[in-house]
């Protein structure tokens, strides 16, 4: 058991090398193991990030099937996460952002792993980039489905309070990180996931 304890400390490690470095990351580093009835599963944990008055928990949760693409992302590193790291069953806190409270709001589920992003190629939609073609697309989304909105939301000031030690590695708190898509420690999320 310890052997294995020791085994995630170092997955997790690399996983935070990778989340910081410019290129960013494979996932395969970080996939945590999470026991399923009758075997185990691998996910990622991630956080997006949406300003609540383009995009809310409340609009997810009034989607049919409670299921939306993740689409808009315009960052290239973002991009490679959302194209080539999120999995499906992977999950990530829903934060809003650029808000009077930002905070994480709740959870959902990757149901569908990165494809390119249509919205790209509409020139009617404001994420329209001229410079993406269908036969060589510059971004991607996934597609998400909720899985828990939080009776309240863990707010960006409550996440700070623990920035030097229980969520020292949690790349929101870092300052000048500015990304919409970033990997979270299993240790993080679960930590998190105490303050409800």
């Amino acid at each position: 058991m310890l052997a294995g304890n020791i085994v995630q400390v170092r997955l997790e490690r690399k996983a935070l090398s990778a989340a910081v470095s410019p290129t960013c990351c494979s996932g395969r580093e970080q996939r945590s193991k999470t026991a399923v009835a009758g075997g185990a599963i691998y996910m990622n944990y991630w956080l997006l990030k949406s300003e609540p008055d383009s995009f809310s928990i409340d609009d997810l949760a009034a989607r049919p099937k409670q299921t939306t693409p993740w689409d808009g992302v315009r960052n290239y590193q973002a991009r490679n996460m959302l194209r080539d790291s999120l999995k499906k069953g992977d999950q990530a806190f829903f934060y809003h952002s650029s808000c009077a409270s930002p905070g994480i709001a709740g959870i959902v589920s990757v149901v569908k792993p990165g494809y390119p992003d249509p919205t790209a190629f509409d020139p009617k939609h404001h994420h329209y980039d001229s410079d993406s073609k269908l036969n060589d697309p510059r971004w991607y989304l996934v597609d998400v489905k909720l899985v828990r909105k939080f009776e309240r939301v863990i707010t960006l000031d409550e996440l700070r309070k623990f920035s030097e030690r229980d969520l020292r590695e949690l790349l929101l708190l870092r300052r000048g990180n500015r990304l919409s898509v970033t990997p979270v420690l299993k240790k993080n999320w679960d930590f998190v996931l105490t303050l409800l």
